[in-house]
């Protein structure tokens, strides 16, 4: 049976890439003019669409999505979702449901260039770019991080493993980045996520592509981040979103 899935993943990833790699080069564009022309808010409607499209790509490989939020979150003021990851299509459903509390990331500096429509909106969006050999300029980028996010109401997507999970197992969160973050926004509202089986997309490597794959993104009960102080808040947050990893 697990052969048999693997023969028919191959025509389904190559079906897959080719509708991936056409949202990318379409929406770059779109996404170019809606910034220029609608400035913020025509520029993030295009990247929600974007991120639609691409969970609509990855129906093509059966991939399904349970998004699992008995919460209503706030959208008055910044959320800091932290996350477990498991892969790079952990994020279009981040953004996507998340929408209204308006999620930018803090990504590694090498996803800046080259990839059209990703690269554009992290550079352009809202999100920042850190070099992880670099801890002084990582730390300055989140501080000014913060001071955007306060002032705009926007919220922050971060995942304190650093690198993705290659089989869904849980790496120790680096603490500095999330305990600055929290330090310098404390009206916002922590919002910890934890996130299943996106790791078995990847369980053949790039190509060909996991198939019947069910994405789980679980939303705990949400924590004021003023509620504690910074180090405690990361531990709890770490051992909640773990305990939910399967």
């Amino acid at each position: 049976m697990k052969q048999l899935k693997k023969l028919i993943s191959y025509p389904l990833s190559v079906l897959f890439y080719i509708f991936f790699f056409l949202t990318l080069f379409v929406f770059h564009p779109i996404q170019w003019v809606s910034l220029k022309l609608g400035g913020y808010d025509a520029h993030k409607k295009s990247v929600d669409l974007f991120n639609f499209m691409l969970l609509r790509c990855l129906n093509i490989l059966g991939t399904k999505y349970d998004v699992e939020n008995p919460y209503k979150l706030p959208t008055d003021r910044p959320c800091i979702f932290v996350a477990n990851h498991q892969g790079m299509y952990d994020i279009p459903p981040i953004i996507w449901h998340f929408r209204e509390q308006h999620p930018k990331f803090v990504s590694k500096k090498e996803l800046g260039k080259g990839i059209p429509s990703i690269s554009f909106n992290l550079r352009h969006g809202g999100s920042i770019l850190i070099d992880r050999k670099d801890s002084k300029q990582a730390l300055s980028a989140i501080m000014g991080f913060a001071k955007y996010l306060n002032e705009n109401n926007r919220s922050a997507v971060i995942f304190p493993e650093g690198t993705r999970s290659r089989t869904g197992a849980p790496k120790r969160f680096a603490v500095q980045g999330l305990q600055l973050l929290f330090k310098k926004m404390p009206e916002a509202t922590i919002v910890p996520i934890t996130i299943n089986n996106s790791w078995k997309l990847f369980r053949y490597g790039n190509f060909p592509m996991g198939i019947g794959t069910h994405l789980k993104f679980k939303v705990h009960e949400p924590i004021p981040v003023k509620s504690d102080l910074p180090e405690n808040l990361v531990a709890k947050v770490e051992r909640i979103i773990t305990a939910d990893i399967i």
